[in-house]
């Protein structure tokens, strides 16, 4: 094996590696160096796609040495074996067989030692590994440069060619260069990848984090609904009771009849505030009417006592969702909803339900004071904004869009959309149970 010892192009000599010959030429071949660099350089700051960069990058480097094969092969962190990623002129057997081991064969020793490699001639290398592949391939001169970044080797880029000849420092010099930007790309992709493994792994903890919310609200007012509830609907109807029974009786103790009827009215009170509790956590009528008779329900109890007028309109034929799929929809609903009672000051309120039969799509408009929704671009510790960034969440876990449209003194639209998908419709056949 031979490392790269050869000296540079001499003007006026004919290049054995490009063809290259006087000094015009030797300009011109400069010339065509800084386009494929540029080319790469565009490619890298333009695409996401690393295999298109890859790609770009080599056909660059095979048009410039007019060369016809070649390839890119990537170093597997975990296994620390090299593949090729992208190739040319090379046939599938032999890059589906050529997985070269750090150190293994000539492009072993690049990724290893991070130094490149210039054969005249491969099929003669003691080094080679898989002689047979390269054999079947009928490869002679080769040269191997590893892809840097930040000085580790993340892969090598081979060029080769079916006749012997030699490589130049300039080959090797132009490379590098491309080979610096390719691994900088490389680099880029797999810190893009981690990062998309981060926010999937965020975005499935958030849900498991919601659906144990919603869980958990089902669960409490369950138990405030069979057991604290139905106990204060006992303790009324026994001072009910309590106080018939002193009338009847004709005692004629002011003092403990009205104390028995404060009791009673504290109780009845108290009992009309668990309930809301309870809606609030998970209203019944959600589970057996469905996502708009709830809205309906919410969106009146929560804002006629604030004398806003609200009406819900639902157009399309109905259908039920699975229970998850409406419990979300009915948070984006009080939440809106609960917005509109605390901060808008307006007048008037609608819902609007669309069904269709791909697409469902809500709306919660007012008559509002309105407000910049630019302004709300993170959750502050206030907590404002938190449940525009929770809609969000909650309606992309489903695959849909929404978002929130405002204007100064003219009121507030919340949207959601989601597609409707077989999921969907089987839930809206168990539901209907019709």
């Amino acid at each position: 094996m031979k490392e790269d010892k050869r000296g540079n192009r001499a003007a006026g000599q004919a290049d054995p590696g490009t063809g290259r010959s006087g000094s015009g030429v030797e300009v011109e071949g400069h010339y065509h160096d800084l386009v494929a660099l540029s080319r790469v350089s565009a490619a890298i700051s333009g695409l996401d796609d690393l295999d298109a960069i890859l790609r770009i990058g080599l056909d660059n480097v095979l048009g410039i040495m007019n060369g016809a094969v070649g390839g890119i092969m990537l170093l597997d962190e975990p296994s620390q074996m090299l593949f090729y990623r992208v190739y040319r002129g090379l046939s599938a057997r032999y890059a589906e067989g050529m997985h070269l081991k750090l150190g293994e064969g000539v492009a072993g020793k690049v990724a290893q030692d991070g130094r490149s490699v210039l054969l005249e001639d491969i099929s003669s290398e003691p080094d080679a590994a898989y002689m047979d592949l390269i054999s079947s391939e009928d490869l002679r001169a080769f040269i191997s440069v590893p892809l840097r970044a930040k000085n580790s080797v993340l892969g090598v880029m081979n060029v080769a060619s079916h006749m012997p000849h030699r490589f130049t420092k300039g080959d090797v010099h132009m490379l590098h260069s491309i080979g610096d930007q390719l691994g900088i790309a490389i680099e880029q992709a797999r810190l893009h990848e981690r990062l998309r493994g981060a926010r999937e792994r965020l975005r499935k903890l958030a849900r498991q984090n919601l659906a144990a919310e919603e869980a958990e609200r089902r669960r409490i007012a369950r138990e405030l609904h069979d057991e604290t509830s139905q106990s204060l609907s006992g303790i009324a109807l026994q001072l009910e009771a309590l106080i018939e029974m002193s009338a009847r009786s004709g005692d004629q103790d002011a003092q403990f009849i009205a104390g028995l009827k404060k009791a009673q009215s504290l109780t009845v009170q108290v009992h009309r505030e668990v309930s809301r509790v309870i809606s609030n956590l998970h209203p019944a009528v959600l589970d057996t009417l469905g996502l708009a008779a709830a809205a309906r329900q919410h969106a009146k109890t929560r804002l006629q006592p604030l004398d806003i007028e609200v009406t819900t309109e639902v157009q399309g034929t109905e259908m039920r969702f699975p229970p998850d799929v409406e419990a979300a929809l009915f948070r984006v609903v009080q939440g809106a909803i609960g917005n509109i009672a605390e901060h808008s000051m307006a007048k008037k309120a609608s819902i609007v339900l669309v069904y269709q039969p791909e697409e469902f799509s809500l709306r919660i408009s007012d008559d509002g004071q309105g407000f910049d929704v630019s302004r709300i671009t993170d959750v502050e510790e206030s907590g404002r904004g938190r449940g525009l960034f929770s809609m969000r969440e909650r309606i992309g876990f489903m695959g849909g869009t929404s978002g929130v449209e405002s204007t100064i003194g003219e009121g507030t639209t919340v949207w959601a959309r989601i597609p409707i998908t077989q999921d969907t419709e089987y839930g809206k056949n168990k539901s209907t149970g019709d």
